[in-house]
């Protein structure tokens, strides 16, 4: 019997206060022919009512697709989620304090699917520790209405802790590509695998639901068994979307190399004009060493690809996406989240696995704000709530942080003769007493004993005895105005402060080889001597 039905039929199963958990980014994985229905339903009769909504990443296009269908008073009445800026009913029901919401780590959540599943006690882990997610801090509540308490310390092993509690899922939203009449459903088409699958069983653990959106429907028993991402025992209902209902990302219907199905060649990639924001990708990618598996976050740090391409040296480093890709080029923009060519995708809560063990050699992460103290805010400026995404978890645990970004907020540069021109200072400052919301600790970062950099196009800091220290700066800018002058605290100056290179400021530069091979070297050589020595 197929289990095929309407979204219309699907909305109806969506019960008053029931917990909905999706898997998604962007519009990856989100199942938006039956958030249409369930939109409809609203509006038509006010039901459902009082859901409560999780899901791990972002989901939406910053318009009308997404989360943002979901997102209206008396609709949704909690929301748990990694990332919520591309919603903009979400981000208004929060501002006008209208909803319960908290932001939890990205690979927290997608590993509470598992523990519900497994009927864990929860997820135990160090992720969070001394950001805005402790509970001596926010403990994650972004609205004043946010009363319950999700996360708590405790100890194990005479080691601090956070324990997230686990909660039953009524209803488990997923979506594929194909699914036949038992409902085994694939993601061949798909640009990620998320974390359908022990979303699905967490449902189906906790006496609920799952519903799956697919784009077609293939005839019971025709469908290869290896290809199967989620068995169709664990799926309840299927819909079958209309096209425009079935993206693979926030701008992209469908392209075969998402979806891994073909390569295409990476030799016409452009290269990157000459600005200060390549000089941050440079300078940045010298902190690299052959054979790094690296990961890299929205914004400055998306310019480290094409400059490694520019260098010639694509694939002496594994870039990797928090979403389970491993290879190839990240996608930017509004197609972020996948890659192109990739070598191999695994699940969501799988590669978080990874990252959490310390699998990541260097991360290159975006620097919106950043204190005295090394503390580092990308998740909420005033009124403006982002949340943490995979940020937290990156950067508590990968063998070294870079942080990218520009020296303030909508300065105006020139790179020309190896030197930086400040043509007209910016309007806001980034380094500033105390950040809005603590989602990097460099508290937690000195604890661990890892490096941490600053980087922008002004100079170089690093992370040490819980303070900054000034250790480059770039040719052609004048530390008390150009950097002292910038800054709402005084920085340490390293008595070895150096010029950055200025090569890094011509149009070819050329020594990324160079650094990669010496850094290896010098790493090889290490690990014999340590060998030699036992």
């Amino acid at each position: 019997m197929s289990k095929v039905i309407t979204a219309q039929e699907a909305a109806m199963l969506i019960q008053d206060g029931v917990t909905i958990g999706a898997s998604t980014q962007g519009l990856s994985g989100w199942a938006e022919e039956i958030a249409i229905a369930i939109e409809e339903r609203f509006q038509q009769s006010g039901h459902p009512r009082n859901i409560t909504l999780v899901h791990s990443c972002t989901c939406g296009d910053y318009k009308k697709r997404g989360t943002t269908r979901l997102g209206y008073e008396g609709l949704t009445k909690r929301l748990i989620c990694g990332h919520t800026l591309t919603s903009p009913n979400m981000i208004s029901l929060i501002e006008k304090n209208k909803i319960e919401c908290y932001l939890l780590p990205q690979g927290v959540i997608c590993q509470l699917w598992r523990a519900i599943a497994g009927k864990k006690i929860g997820v135990i882990t160090s992720v969070g520790l001394g950001t805005f997610v402790d509970p001596r801090i926010d403990g994650a509540k972004i609205t004043s209405i946010t009363k319950e308490d999700l996360v708590s310390v405790i100890e194990v092993n005479g080691q601090e802790q956070l324990f997230y509690k686990p909660f039953p899922i009524d209803v488990a939203l997923i979506r594929g590509t194909v699914v036949d009449e038992n409902g085994n459903l694939n993601m061949d088409n798909e640009p990620v695998i998320m974390e359908a699958l022990p979303l699905a069983m967490a449902a189906k653990n906790s006496g609920g639901i799952v519903i799956a959106q697919a784009q077609d429907l293939a005839m019971a028993g025709t469908l290869h068994p290896k290809s199967i991402k989620v068995p169709g025992t664990l799926i309840d209902f299927v819909v079958i979307a209309k096209p425009e209902n079935h993206h693979q990302t926030q701008q992209t219907y469908f392209n075969p190399v998402l979806a891994g199905h073909i390569k295409v060649p990476m030799s016409g990639i452009p290269q990157i004009a000459l600005d200060a924001r390549k000089v941050i990708g440079r300078r940045a990618t010298m902190e690299l060493s052959a054979g790094d598996v690296i990961n890299l976050g929205v914004g400055i740090p998306a310019v480290i690809p094409s400059v490694i391409a520019e260098e010639g040296l694509t694939g002496k480093v594994t870039t990797t996406t928090e979403l389970g890709v491993f290879g190839g080029i990240p996608t930017i923009g509004l197609d972020f989240g996948g890659a192109l060519n990739a070598e191999a995708m695994i699940e969501h809560a799988s590669m978080f696995d990874f990252y959490d063990g310390g699998g990541l050699d260097v991360t290159f992460v975006g620097l919106a704000q950043t204190d005295k103290n090394g503390d580092v805010n990308v998740s909420r400026f005033g009124k403006r709530v982002a949340g943490p995404g995979g940020f937290i978890n990156i950067t508590q645990n990968s063998q070294k942080v870079v942080f990218c970004g520009m020296f303030t907020m909508g300065s105006e540069e020139v790179v020309e003769n190896g030197k930086l021109h400040i043509t007209k200072e910016g309007i806001g400052k980034k380094f500033i007493e105390r950040v809005e919301q603590i989602t990097f600790s460099g508290e937690f970062a000195q604890r661990k004993k890892f490096p941490v950099l600053f980087v922008t196009e002004r100079g170089v800091f690093k992370l040490e005895n819980k303070e900054l220290i000034l250790t480059e700066i770039a040719p052609g800018v004048d530390l008390e105005r150009d950097i002292l002058g910038m800054m709402e605290f005084k920085p340490r100056i390293s008595p070895d402060l150096v010029s950055m290179d200025e090569t890094m400021f011509l149009p070819k530069w050329g020594k990324l080889k160079e650094s990669l091979e010496k850094k290896s070297a010098g790493q090889y050589k290490n690990e014999f001597e340590l060998v030699a020595a036992e």
